[in-house]
């Protein structure tokens, strides 16, 4: 393998996984809540502005998810009873408390996701990317109360040392390697990394593919259809990314409603946090 963080396991010569209460696919929603910076550029609708300074078009997008798309989002997760999973920047706790005590007051995970979503570790020293991590991690903890247990890089992106550093400060899983249905061990001691998706995921979806609304229901019933059916024998994980200022634009946000509600009614599924598989399966699979 090239890669040395992890061994190859092909899904079908471990041991099965067992889900609490006999649920054959364990949920949860990995909600990007970011804050971008306005003097550089980034996710963008329209590349023809994207390197200008300021650049309102693109960043007004972005910023809509924060004024507006995110409320519309909790009244939905409300509804079918979805604690989601934070993927915070640690500038949102200074930009946004609002939202921070809203989701305190839901009791969501909260998972730490860089600085914002403007920076990015590629490039830094050790030393540099140490204490970014740490700065991140404790104002996390310093906002919510709580220090987070999962982390999600920014574009999904670490150094060959990210893990480790983590592991130093207390994290116990990476949803980064979007490899697998199911967690597994790094070869960091006391680190997991925990299905994440690029793939069912609404910034791809809408923005590079340009699919519809309808289509995004249709994709999010075929993959848990087929997870489901993986599942007869051991357990899987579905996750769910979304971003408000994508999901939580007015024309998409019945399409979540519906996708969320076939998920939450169906028997066989255990709607969680990405804290709780991550804790489920280091306790019931031991190294």
């Amino acid at each position: 393998m090239d890669n040395e963080l992890y061994d190859y396991s092909p899904i079908v010569e471990r041991q099965p996984i067992q889900w609490p209460g006999g649920a054959r696919v364990a949920f949860y929603v990995g909600l990007n809540v970011e804050h971008f910076l306005i003097d550089r550029p980034s996710t963008s609708l329209n590349e023809a502005t994207a390197t200008l300074v300021p650049d309102p078009l693109n960043y007004g997008w972005r910023e809509y998810g924060a004024r507006v798309g995110i409320w519309r989002l909790m009244e939905t997760f409300d509804r079918h009873r979805i604690r989601p999973s934070v993927l915070l920047n640690s500038d949102v706790a200074d930009r946004y408390p609002q939202i921070i005590k809203a989701g305190l007051e839901r009791n969501w995970a909260w998972l730490a996701h860089g600085r914002n979503n403007s920076t990015l570790q590629a490039g830094m020293t050790l030393d540099d990317e140490r204490a970014y991590l740490t700065d991140v991690v404790e104002t996390i903890q310093r906002a919510t109360g709580q220090r987070p247990r999962g982390w999600l890089g920014p574009a999904l992106t670490e150094t060959f040392q990210t893990p480790r550093l983590l592991a130093e400060l207390g994290l116990g899983y990476v949803l980064d390697w979007t490899n697998d249905d199911q967690p597994y061990r790094l070869k960091v001691p006391g680190m997991l990394s925990v299905p994440y998706t690029v793939e069912l995921n609404d910034l791809g979806i809408f923005t590079m593919h340009g699919r519809s609304g309808a289509d995004f229901v249709q994709m999010f019933k075929d993959q848990f259809d087929q997870l489901y059916a993986d599942s007869a024998d051991s357990g899987r994980v579905m996750a769910l990314a979304l971003h408000p200022f994508v999901i939580g634009q007015p024309h998409r946000h019945k399409y979540l409603d519906q996708a969320l509600g076939y998920v939450a009614d169906h028997p066989g599924v255990w709607l969680t946090t990405s804290d709780e598989i991550a804790e489920h399966y280091a306790r019931t699979n031991p190294a």
